[in-house]
């Protein structure tokens, strides 16, 4: 926990129920409701993903002030090319923007920015935006703050596979030792520990080729609110109900089996 950010004036973890001994290391956040929240406002759907910025901001300093170690946003998905042209080149404009306007306090409070995703559908001035910010934070010792950007599930695990078969076929590897590490280690998140908890907003129910290996024992927690509505008492409220399950991994205890989670 960062004591500079100012957590509503000194306010303990204890008056937010967040219990400090049993904080999801690691929570992964698919943002939704960008349009529909914009709609219901008569906008353009553009104006939602701007007041989405407001709530990833909002979202980072709450997490990075009751002591998570990362936090995996869901930026931009390999299918959201898909939409119209013009909300596409919005989008990725948002990422220079969000780093323009808050790298300085990120920085200062020892965050450091991640990055997942296919690079090389990234427009110039996106890419060189997240770049910078990486360079910039690299020696950060805080929050890991993790855009997904041009991430898709399934490309990942993809590439993945090929480069684990290039290692057999290499001679590096024999089949017949291939396991979950080394699936674990072919990914994008081989540095960090899977998600504990994901959420979802807008009331959608679906993951959405978000992070399919790393969340085979995440706890979920979908909310009707959507993402420019959603605040840091929404994250307490998930945090709160991730710390009222019992996590038993397969097993009858609540103790994670050994040699089944990345970075565990």
């Amino acid at each position: 926990m960062n004591p500079r950010w100012g957590m509503r004036k000194g306010q303990p973890l204890s008056s937010l129920h967040v219990n400090s001994g049993n904080l999801p290391r690691h929570v992964a956040i698919i943002m939704d409701g960008n349009g529909r929240w914009a709609h219901r406002r008569g906008l353009p759907r553009v104006a939602g993903h701007r007041a989405g910025m407001k709530a990833v901001k909002e979202v980072t300093r709450a997490a990075d002030e009751i002591g998570i170690q990362v936090l995996t946003l869901y930026a931009f998905s390999t299918e959201n090319w898909k939409r119209p042209r013009e909300e596409v080149d919005y989008l990725m404009r948002l990422p220079q923007e969000f780093l323009d306007r808050e790298l300085q306090e990120l920085d200062e409070h020892g965050v450091r920015v991640r990055l997942i995703g296919e690079t090389d559908g990234l427009p110039p001035h996106t890419l060189r935006a997240v770049e910078a910010a990486m360079g910039r934070t690299r020696n950060n010792t805080g929050l890991i703050l993790n855009f997904a950007l041009n991430y898709g599930a399934r490309a990942e695990l993809v590439n993945a596979v090929r480069s684990i078969a290039r290692r057999v076929k290499d001679g590096e590897l024999r089949p017949e030792d291939v396991d979950e590490a080394t699936i674990s280690a072919a990914l994008q998140t081989r540095e960090l520990p899977d998600p504990d908890l994901l959420i979802r907003t807008s009331g959608e129910l679906r993951i959405s080729n978000f992070l399919l290996w790393q969340i085979a024992y995440s706890e979920l927690w979908f909310t009707d609110v959507l993402w420019p509505d959603f605040t840091r008492e929404h994250l307490f409220e998930a945090v709160r109900a991730y710390q009222s399950r019992q996590r038993r991994f397969g097993g009858v205890d609540s103790l994670p089996p050994s040699d089944v989670h990345s970075g565990q």
